[in-house]
């Protein structure tokens, strides 16, 4: 995905100074685009800058750690913080590509519990402060779907005899190569058993074979709902967050289906030798706060990586008829057969998969 990069300039003026600083500086924040950007502006940023009379340039990426580490090894490093998948968090972190982060500094949630006690199991790491549980999924137009024949599960989504046309999946071996053997048959306890045997990975590629030619990949998570709205596929894998706002604020009927579901979490990064170190460390602790992480969960339907935060989810930003926990991956009626990615299993693979993937790709 090309990038874009959007200078947001701050409410406070600019000029103002902060504790420690007599120059306001700019803070490069990198993520993911779209509907999730937007809700890291208005829950994470604006009060950020606001608080701080800072700016930030926000920039937008296609994911994985290759940006990150020319940064790092060419030590012009233009990125500060920056949101990453799990498994690419462990991975630059060992590699030695990222700051390490002390949790102690984090915040501690309203009621004086201490942020380590406070973010949900498995969320921070050495390098990295979660923010969110997303979920990918596949999706389909209502509006084009008779109900009786509307998909309930991941094998569906495989079914071309049943469902003919084309289908969106992103071009990248996570969570698709997991997601055709859910739809082969294998227990969602014992994919990552499965697809760590070369039967297991020949498995899952002969099941991508059957819909090969059906076919359209896609890169940057906007591409999705857009597919989908111009009848360019009857299905597609999605983020869940980028389905819900297509669906809550731009009217679309679109439907989710959640069997077969892959979470996983989103995590902030500070790429090693970032220029503005501090700003990046207070960025990190404040937008990981109680109270901005559930203001982000109002405007999109990703779950918030802290206890305290989940109990404080509410409503849409704009539409209090929308109760946001109902449409949360983690919500009891959407994660009924739910895998959550083994971030050491892709730590681990990635590059032979990804090698694979590529050559199939060609063939």
């Amino acid at each position: 995905m090309s990038k874009l990069t959007n200078k947001l300039v701050a409410i406070a003026a600019m000029s103002a100074f902060t504790a420690g600083s007599a120059v306001a500086a700019d803070l490069t924040v990198v993520s993911w685009g779209g509907a999730y950007t937007k809700s890291q502006v208005e829950a994470y940023h604006k009060p950020w800058m606001a608080k701080t009379g800072k700016s930030i340039v926000s920039e937008d990426y296609g994911g994985g750690i290759a940006e990150i580490k020319a940064q790092v090894e060419s030590g012009n490093v233009t990125w500060d913080v920056v949101d990453v998948e799990l498994s690419d968090a462990i991975r630059a972190c060992d590699e030695g590509l990222l700051e390490e982060i002390d949790h102690g500094m984090l915040p501690a949630a309203p009621d004086g519990t201490a942020a380590v006690d406070d973010f949900l199991p498995g969320t921070l790491h050495d390098c990295a402060v979660s923010n969110i549980i997303w979920s990918s999924v596949y999706v389909y137009d209502s509006s084009k779907v008779r109900n009786w024949n509307a998909p309930k599960t991941m094998a569906d989504f495989f079914n071309a005899d049943a469902y003919p046309g084309k289908r969106g999946m992103r071009k990248n071996p996570k969570v698709t190569l997991e997601f055709a053997l859910i739809a082969d048959g294998v227990p969602t306890s014992e994919v990552y058993n499965v697809l760590g045997t070369e039967e297991g990975v020949a498995r899952a590629f002969a099941k991508l074979d059957t819909i090969k030619d059906d076919i359209v990949w896609w890169e940057a998570g906007a591409q999705p709902p857009q597919l989908l709205a111009d009848g360019e596929v009857i299905f597609t894998t999605a983020w869940n967050g980028r389905v819900f706002n297509a669906v809550a604020a731009e009217d679309q009927t679109f439907e989710m289906v959640w069997d077969g579901q892959v979470y996983d979490l989103d995590l902030w990064v500070i790429p090693k030798g970032s220029k503005n170190k501090e700003a990046a460390l207070d960025f990190v602790a404040f937008s990981t706060a109680t109270e901005q992480l559930a203001a982000q969960a109002s405007w999109i339907s990703y779950g918030p990586a802290r206890a305290s935060s989940v109990a404080k989810i509410g409503t849409y930003h704009d539409n209090a008829a929308i109760n946001m926990a109902d449409h949360m991956p983690t919500a009891p009626g959407n994660f009924k057969n739910a895998l959550q990615n083994d971030f050491e299993f892709w730590a681990d693979n990635a590059d032979e998969l990804n090698e694979r993937f590529n050559s199939w790709l060609a063939k």
